[in-house]
Formats: structure tokens, sequence, C-alpha cells
């Protein structure tokens, strides 16, 4: 089993991501599990959704404490140590981030893969109420970084859940697969190699 923390903010569709990336790993045939943590409910407050994935069925029904990957949706969340806490060691951080960070102490103990996710929200105009949204951007960058779930099975599942601007939202998440830049990533390996490294094991 595989369980994945993501962050964000109130408005830039969070939940929704976890939902969409859940549907996305169902329809390869994974039994799923997705689920949000509210704190303070209002637009900009950090929300913390869940999800977690295998090839049996699932049991568990708490709270995840020791992710195998994060999803990053604000990267200045980036700053707080203990969203690192409790990632497990070579894990995956998937984030919004314009460039490289810089002299972060996680970079040693995690792999990262970074896009300017807002950038791209701002390209297709998918702002909502000021905000960028970026949660379909952020999940081509997860399909291309980790290789856990395809791309075409993400663009499905954004295509039944997303009732506005579809074109643009496709569009975007197609744009962050092409785009996002992994740490320390060789593009020879092949998508077994990958799924090894990224802990997806046979999952």
């Amino acid at each position: 089993m595989l369980e994945i923390t993501i962050y964000g903010r109130g408005g830039q569709g969070t939940v929704i991501a976890s939902e969409i990336l859940a549907s996305a790993l169902f329809k390869e045939g994974k039994f799923v599990q997705a689920f949000p943590n509210f704190g303070a409910e209002r637009r900009g407050a950090p929300v913390t959704a869940f999800l977690r994935f295998d090839q049996e069925p699932i049991d568990l029904r708490c709270q995840i404490y020791n992710p195998d990957h994060l999803i990053v949706l604000d990267g200045t969340l980036l700053q707080y140590k203990d969203i690192f806490a409790t990632l497990k060691a070579k894990g995956w951080v998937i984030a919004n981030l314009p460039q490289e960070p810089q002299n972060n102490g996680f970079l040693k103990d995690f792999r990262i893969a970074y896009l300017d996710a807002d950038s791209i929200s701002k390209k297709y105009q998918l702002a909502a109420r000021g905000n960028t949204v970026v949660n379909t951007i952020i999940l081509g960058a997860f399909a291309k970084a980790t290789g856990l779930v395809s791309l075409q099975s993400v663009l499905d599942s954004i295509d039944e859940f997303v009732p506005h601007k579809k074109e643009e939202n496709l569009k975007a998440c197609q744009e962050a697969f092409e785009i996002v830049r992994i740490k320390g990533w060789s593009e020879k390996k092949s998508l077994p190699e990958r799924r090894r490294d990224a802990g997806g094991g046979p999952v």
C-alpha cells in the first residue's frame, strides 16, 4: 500500500486533487481511499487531503501519519519543517515552485519534482476569486515524476470531475507533465525502473 498527503490552501483545489487522483488510480485497477482534513475553513487557510491505494482492498480507516509521497500545491508551505517530519525517506515531494529550492535540508532525504504551477494556471486563466487553481496542473507533474499513474488516466478523471474550463484544465495538466523539473532524475530510466524508484513496487 502507498499513502500520499496533499498540502494546499483553501481555493487551490486540494480536496478535488485527491479525488481526481483517486479516480485515476481506480481506473487502473487500484483500491483507493481519498479524504480531506480541514483546519480553519476559509480561503487561503491550509488544507490537507489524504489518499491511499493498493492492489488489495484497504481496511484502514484513519488519517495518514507517515506518507510515502507528498504533493504540495502551495510552495510557501515548504518552509514548515513538520511537513517533512513524517515523510518516508526517498519519498517524492511534488511541489508548486517557480524555481529549484535552495538550501533546503529535505533535499538530501527526499526526491523533488517542481514546476511553476501558478504561471501555468494564469496562462490558462484557471484563477478563481483571485486565487490560482493548480490542482489539475500538479497532478500532471505527479504522473510524470513518479510513474505511479498514467497521464491518460489523470486526464480522463479531470474530464469527469472538472465541470468548468475543462479543455483549459486538460491542456494545463498536459503541459505540467511535459515541463516538470525532476531533481536528480535520469530521463533514460524505463517506466518499470521509475516505478521501483518511486516506491511503487507491484502496485
